[in-house]
């Protein structure tokens, strides 16, 4: 039985994983302790699994390039009477294996089983493959 669930996002207006990190050391982005999240206007139901050793998947340009650990989540309140849910992260992002994923809005879950792989820190610095060449080698079982 799984104990713990993901989620997986789109990063709009993203060029790469740098772009992400940057972006993500921005004070408007932070929350008062510091941490980066995302903000959403939907609570994720399923608290309790995501909580128990979640990350967020990053989709980049069409591929999962990264992941962040969740920390907690937070209810945010801007004063407009929506109630919004702050995805609290943890900082270090972790490149992960690419994998497609075409565009939706919100976000996913995504079962562990379901979920690329971390690369090795050797190739923390390495972009991800061009999306025709990631689906052909996918195609073909290397990747």
């Amino acid at each position: 039985m799984t104990t713990h669930i993901h989620l997986v996002k789109l990063s709009v207006g993203t060029e790469g994983v740098d772009d992400l990190a940057a972006w993500q050391k921005q004070p408007q982005v932070q929350t008062k302790d510091g941490f980066p999240c995302h903000v959403t206007r939907m609570r994720p139901k399923r608290e309790p699994e995501i909580l128990a050793g979640g990350s967020i998947y990053w989709v980049i340009k069409g591929q999962i390039q990264a992941r962040q650990k969740i920390l907690r989540l937070d209810e945010v309140d801007r004063g407009d009477g929506i109630r919004r849910c702050a995805i609290v992260l943890d900082p270090e992002i972790h490149r992960t294996a690419s994998a497609l994923r075409r565009p939706f809005q919100g976000w996913r879950y995504l079962d562990p089983e379901d979920a690329p792989a971390d690369l090795p820190k050797t190739r923390d610095g390495e972009e991800a493959l061009p999306p025709e060449l990631s689906a052909a080698l996918a195609d073909i079982g290397l990747l």
